[in-house]
């Protein structure tokens, strides 16, 4: 039987250390679902569709990877595609107490679902979506922070104002 988990996450934008927990996912499970999730309450630099499809173009040599896009609860998500296990990054203490609160109401809402973390790489330990969009916001090289791939999205993004489509 495959196994299949889901990475959730905003990705916006996809940073090294989101790929990092992808691969890392990869390494366990036969099959990672990147869902990205639609929050209409967030304000974001890049639209949905724009963030799948930055995914999609980072992940194009992983023939295991699925990028989605998913609205609502993770825990019905999870079983909608039968998924019994969701990988999430820890960069800090900070990060657990959150990810902790949620892993417990994913599985009290989905009693199937375990939520595995991962240690970031100490390397990625300080990065996040909102200090690359900071830096560059101030003219700042985020090239090390980033995939290439989509790195001119980004920088294009940010010289337009960072206007997203949400």
């Amino acid at each position: 039987m495959m196994k299949t988990a889901i990475c959730p996450g905003s990705f916006d934008p996809v940073t090294m250390g989101h790929l990092d927990i992808i691969n890392r996912s990869r390494r366990v499970f036969d099959h990672t679902i990147v869902a990205v999730l639609v929050n209409p309450e967030k304000h974001t630099l890049f639209s949905v569709q724009e963030r799948i499809g930055m995914l999609k173009r980072c992940t194009a040599d992983m023939d295991d990877v699925e990028v989605v896009g998913f609205e609502g609860l993770l825990a019905d998500y999870a079983r909608q595609r039968g998924v019994t296990a969701i990988v999430k990054g820890l960069r800090a203490l900070s990060d657990f107490e959150y990810e902790f609160q949620m892993a417990l109401t994913n599985k009290r809402l989905n009693p199937n679902l375990e939520t595995i973390f991962l240690t970031t790489n100490a390397e990625n330990m300080f990065l996040s979506s909102s200090i690359v969009k900071q830096i560059a916001n101030f003219g700042g090289d985020i090239s090390q922070f980033v995939p290439v791939c989509i790195l001119e999205d980004i920088l294009a993004r940010i010289r337009e104002g960072g206007k997203g489509n949400e």
